[in-house]
């Protein structure tokens, strides 16, 4: 029986040409990723990509386009299975009302789980801003700007 592991994520881009980056540390572990999490049974991409804004930034969100979507294995880091994310260029419908840090894993209190925002600058955005494979491979495709503009 295969056992995958579905998550969809959004790229959103503010004015400065920054991108919306979540430190979060859960199960003892701490990562940096892009806003987004695991889709629900019954769910579809977009309605789960839409859930995980208002749960994760209380913000609204409207999916400008798909932007990439894993096209070679992963295997899931917390389960058995195999992973696929799908990312998706995003843009907020709703004010951003986030309390924006300015370094990495800059939490308030220490009961898990935590999450801290921060924007990084697309110019100086590096795979090692960002914690899992394939968000790494994202950021080496908004490097090389892939269909980004």
């Amino acid at each position: 029986m295969s056992i995958f592991n579905v998550r969809v994520y959004g790229l959103l881009i503010n004015d400065q040409n920054e991108i919306l980056i979540s430190d979060e540390k859960e199960f003892g572990t701490m990562f940096s990723k892009f806003p987004g999490g695991g889709l629900e049974y019954g769910e579809g991409l977009i309605d789960g990509l839409k859930r995980e804004f208002m749960e994760e930034c209380e913000m609204e969100i409207e999916v400008i386009r798909h932007y990439y979507t894993t096209d070679y294995f992963v295997k899931a880091l917390f389960f058995e299975g195999q992973l696929i994310s799908i990312y998706y260029i995003v843009k907020n419908v709703s004010p951003i009302n986030l309390i924006i840090k300015q370094k990495q894993y800059d939490f308030d209190g220490d009961v898990e789980p935590l999450q801290a925002f921060r924007w990084a600058k697309l110019s100086e955005l590096t795979p090692d801003d960002v914690t899992f494979p394939i968000d790494k491979h994202v950021v080496g495709l908004l490097n090389k700007g892939y269909e980004f503009s």
